[in-house]
């Protein structure tokens, strides 16, 4: 049975869902703005945003909150992660592959997790011990061994692009082995399928709290692991992160280790 903090970040994410589905008819006409260059928010991410928060504060007043596009209100050991709509460049494309990212941390570490997915209507759900599940039913990550034949996913750095040249360092290194890399756009959704066992495997660089904190508990209660680049596990301070099966796991951070720069491997 869903702890009480999943039934109310599930009311948060569904309350999200239709806010983005709302307005995906009518994209040409919404409000964007570039935040940094090539990282986009629209008047969408805000009230999706606006609506998880207001849902969350009713339940639990004292807790904190780290949203996307809002920042931190309050402190505490409690805290809301948030990405109101994780692929925002997707979305405004009508490319479909987007989600609604909600975790909750308690002194650092993550408890409970929602990633939803309102276009096909999945729900990715898990609390710290309890196991991860898609609407409902129990998901493992997927059964795979090694390196050799897995599909994993990755996301570009827009944000870092002085790191480009080691990523694709990284891609040619993982492909000797692995059967194929997808590129996605939603890392909380990438990491739900890895939870779920669509992929094997997910690496990126730069990623931003938001994007990991469900993501990372759904695969580790799914019966993965996630770490840094150089193997150190729990959510990386740099956001640097390689998550999947354990074996998987092990193979790509073995793969991924010669191409790594000092900036990488801190």
């Amino acid at each position: 049975m869903p702890r009480p903090a999943v039934n109310v970040a599930v009311r948060a994410a569904r309350a999200a869902g239709q806010i983005i589905l709302r307005y995906m008819n009518r994209l040409e006409g919404l409000a964007v703005v570039e935040k940094q260059r090539m990282d986009f928010a629209s008047e969408v991410d805000r009230a999706a945003e606006a609506e998880i928060i207001r849902e969350l504060k009713r339940a639990f007043p004292a807790h904190a909150i780290l949203a996307e596009e809002s920042g931190a209100q309050g402190k505490g050991k409690h805290v809301w992660v948030i990405d109101p709509l994780d692929g925002t460049h997707n979305y405004l494309r009508g490319f479909p592959h987007f989600c609604v990212s909600i975790g909750m941390l308690e002194n650092g570490e993550p408890m409970h997790a929602v990633v939803y997915d309102p276009l096909r209507d999945e729900l990715f759900t898990a609390s710290r011990g309890d196991g991860a599940y898609l609407n409902d039913r129990r998901i493992r990550v997927s059964p795979r061994t090694e390196l050799g034949g897995a599909l994993l996913a990755t996301g570009f750095p827009y944000r870092q692009r002085a790191h480009l040249d080691p990523q694709l360092d990284m891609t040619r290194a993982l492909l000797a082995d692995a059967e194929d890399i997808r590129r996605t756009g939603s890392a909380a959704l990438d990491l739900a399928y890895v939870a779920n066992g669509r992929l094997d495997g997910y690496f990126e660089i730069g990623l931003k709290p938001w994007d990991m904190a469900a993501g990372c508990l759904l695969v580790r209660e799914a019966g993965g692991r996630y770490c840094d680049f150089v193997g150190r596990d729990g959510i990386p301070d740099t956001g640097n992160l390689v998550a999947g099966g354990l074996k998987v796991v092990e193979g790509m951070v073995k793969a991924i280790a010669p191409q790594l720069t000092p900036a990488l491997s801190r």
